[in-house]
């Protein structure tokens, strides 16, 4: 739309340095501050207000439907954020039924690790005497070698 690049900018300044002078330039450059700002914020508030109206009229829902029409694993993870935003936010009460399930599972979870760390000492107690057996027989073995009767 309107392009301007260093070079334009350099020749609008020596011409407005021309016409309008030393003197009267830094006044013309706040004047023109000025405008540019308050264009600025006309289409601000213009682009605010087309928002508003679209907020109101359900385009956002129509966007958001697009958009997790075409990608939809950017729409799963929002959603699984915001889900454990939801619940991140709730505060359980221990004396709820929620909070007498959450300490009888937490119970039994221990109950469960205490089994496994038993059945797990059992195993290596296991392995490690398999591993004296064995070693013991080739101890055996190397001090009475076989006798050949060929």
């Amino acid at each position: 739309m309107l392009d301007l690049g260093w070079t334009e900018l350099l020749v609008i300044g020596i011409v407005a340095l021309i016409v309008v002078g030393p003197k009267d330039l830094p006044v013309l450059f706040r004047n023109v501050g000025r405008f540019v700002g308050k264009a600025k914020g006309m289409a601000r508030d213009f682009s605010s207000a087309m928002n508003q109206a679209a907020d109101q009229s359900g385009v956002k829902d129509i966007q958001k439907g697009l958009d997790a029409a075409t990608n939809p694993v950017k729409s799963a993870m929002d959603g699984v954020k915001d889900a454990t935003k939801d619940l991140s936010s709730m505060n359980f009460d221990p004396d709820s039924e929620t909070g007498k399930l959450s300490a009888e599972r937490a119970e039994q979870t221990r109950k469960i690790q205490a089994a496994a760390a038993r059945a797990a000492a059992e195993r290596k107690a296991r392995e490690a005497q398999d591993a004296l057996v064995k070693a013991e027989e080739l101890e055996a073995n190397v001090d009475n070698p076989p006798k050949d009767t060929a």
